[in-house]
C-alpha cells in the first residue's frame, strides 16, 4: 500500500485516516489527543469532520493542512448516508466506505487488484445507498465517477497537529528565526549605532550628505523587503450561528422544493424526498417504466433538476435550493436549560424527539472557539412549518434537514440550536 495521500488537481488530500465518532463532552482536538494515547503515539494529525474524528500521522505523508479525502467524496456526493465507492485518479485508487454517516475506512491503492479486493470485502454487506467503482471491474449497480471532476472548490476541514506543544515549538523556531533575519538584515544600521561616531563638524559636507543618502536609500530597500516577508492576514473567525436563515422561510423552503420533486412519473415510484442544507433530493424506484419514460416526464414536470442514474432500477433527483437572506441568532440558555424546555414541549405534544448535547469547534489559523449545540431529531407527521412552531420561542434555530417517509407518510426532521 502506498503512501496515504494522493493528488488531485495539484492539491494533496489525505487518506488512511483512523475515524471514530466525536464523543460528547470532549472537544475534537482533547478526544484525538485520547485516541492517540491509547491506539498509537504516532499518531500526530487530526481532523474533525461531521461529529468524527479523523487521526493521521506524518509517517504515512499527511501533514498539517491536508484536507481529507473522504470528506470531499462524502460532499461532493450529498444523500447517501451509507455509500461504498473505488475512484482511480492517475493510477491509484481511493476506497471509501461510509455506513450510516459514519466513515470506516478510506484508503489508497497502488495496486489495481489489492483495491478490488477490498472492494469486495465491503460490497459483502449488504443494503448499500449507493455504489461506484470502475466500469471495467463490473461490479454490479456500481457507477463510474470520475473523482477529478467531483472534488472541487474549498476544503471542508484540514488536518492539524494534535499536541499543542509541537505547534509552541514551532512558534518559537519561528520567532528565533525572525529575530536572526532581523539582526542580519539591520546589521549595518546596528553597527553604526554602536560605533563611535566622528564629528559632523570635522567631517566633509559633500561626504556627510552622500553617506546621509546611502543609509536613506539602505533603509527604504529594508523596509521594503521587511514588508515582503510579513505573513498573510488571517481571515476574521465566522461562528456558524451569525449566517441563519429565518426558520419559517427555511421550513417553507424544504416544503415547496421537496414538492416540486415529488412528481408522478409513469412507471416510476418515488420512495423518499429530502430537504438538504443547499439542495433538495428524491429517489425513484422503476416499477414498469424505462429510463426513457422517465427522462422524458421528468423534463415536462421538473424543469432544470439533475438526474443521476444509481442503477438501471433506482434514479436520484436534486435541486438547487435558492439563497435566503441570513441573520445571526443564538438561543441565550444553557444547554441544561434548552434541553429542559424542549423535552417540556415535546411532551406536551406527546411526541417523541431524540435530544442531545454536543461540543462543536470552529477555527481558523489563530484560534480556535468551542460551540455548544442541542440536536433535536423526530419523526412526525406534522408540515415543516408547522413542526418548527415548536421552536418559536428559542433563538439560534436550524433545520438542517427533513426527509419525506413515502411509504410511512412521516416527516424526519433534524434541528439544531446554538447555545450561549
Amino acid at each position: 500500500m502506498s503512501g496515504q495521500y494522493i493528488h488531485i488537481k495539484r492539491k494533496k488530500y489525505a487518506a488512511g485516516l483512523l475515524w471514530q465518532p466525536l464523543v460528547t463532552g470532549f472537544t475534537a482536538r482533547a478526544y484525538a489527543y485520547k485516541l492517540a494515547r491509547g491506539i498509537d503515539h504516532r499518531l500526530n494529525r487530526y481532523i474533525s469532520y461531521k461529529g468524527m474524528v479523523g487521526l493521521g500521522a506524518r509517517a504515512n505523508g499527511q501533514h498539517s493542512g491536508m484536507p481529507s479525502i473522504a470528506a470531499e467524496i462524502i460532499e461532493a456526493l450529498p444523500g447517501y448516508a451509507s455509500m461504498l465507492g473505488a475512484f482511480q485518479v492517475d493510477g491509484k485508487y481511493v476506497i471509501i466506505a461510509v455506513r450510516n454517516g459514519v466513515i470506516l475506512e478510506d484508503l489508497i491503492f497502488d495496486s489495481e487488484s489489492d483495491a478490488r479486493e477490498k472492494y469486495a470485502e465491503f460490497a459483502e454487506i449488504p443494503d448499500w445507498n449507493a455504489t461506484f467503482a470502475p466500469a471495467s471491474w463490473g461490479m454490479p449497480r456500481a457507477v463510474e465517477r470520475d473523482l477529478t471532476e467531483l472534488i472541487s472548490g474549498p476544503s471542508h476541514g484540514v488536518l492539524r497537529p494534535i499536541s499543542r506543544l509541537g505547534a509552541g515549538m514551532i512558534s518559537v523556531l519561528l520567532m528565533c528565526l525572525f529575530g536572526l533575519l532581523f539582526l542580519y538584515l539591520f546589521r549595518e544600521p546596528i553597527n553604526e549605532m554602536f560605533s563611535p561616531k566622528p564629528q559632523i563638524a570635522k567631517q566633509n559636507p559633500e561626504l556627510v550628505a552622500e553617506y546621509h543618502r546611502q543609509i536613506e536609500e539602505k533603509n527604504k530597500e529594508l523596509d521594503k523587503e521587511f514588508n515582503m516577508r510579513q505573513p498573510a492576514p488571517v481571515e476574521p473567525l465566522v461562528m456558524p450561528y451569525e449566517l441563519l436563515p429565518n426558520i419559517y422561510e427555511r421550513a417553507d423552503l424544504c416544503y415547496r422544493g421537496i414538492g416540486f420533486l415529488m412528481q408522478q412519473i409513469p412507471g416510476w415510484n418515488q420512495t423518499a424526498a429530502e430537504c438538504g442544507e443547499t439542495h433538495v433530493f428524491a429517489n425513484f424506484k422503476r416499477s414498469f417504466g424505462t429510463l426513457d419514460d422517465f427522462y422524458a416526464s421528468a423534463a415536462n414536470v421538473m424543469p432544470g433538476v439533475f438526474v443521476q442514474e444509481i442503477s438501471d432500477d433506482e434514479i436520484l433527483v436534486r435541486a438547487k435550493l435558492p439563497e435566503r437572506i441570513a441573520v445571526p441568532s443564538q438561543d441565550d440558555r444553557d444547554t441544561d436549560t434548552l434541553v429542559r424546555e424542549l423535552t417540556s414541549r415535546f411532551q406536551a405534544i406527546n411526541l417523541d424527539a431524540n435530544i442531545t448535547v454536543v461540543v462543536d469547534a470552529v477555527s481558523n489559523e489563530t484560534q480556535t472557539v468551542e460551540l455548544y449545540v442541542v440536536e433535536v431529531s423526530a419523526e412526525s407527521k406534522l408540515l415543516p412549518e408547522q413542526f418548527m412552531l415548536i421552536f418559536e420561542d428559542f433563538g439560534g434555530v436550524y433545520m438542517t434537514r427533513a426527509v419525506w417517509n413515502v411509504a410511512r407518510k412521516t416527516w424526519n426532521y433534524e434541528v439544531i440550536i446554538y447555545a450561549k
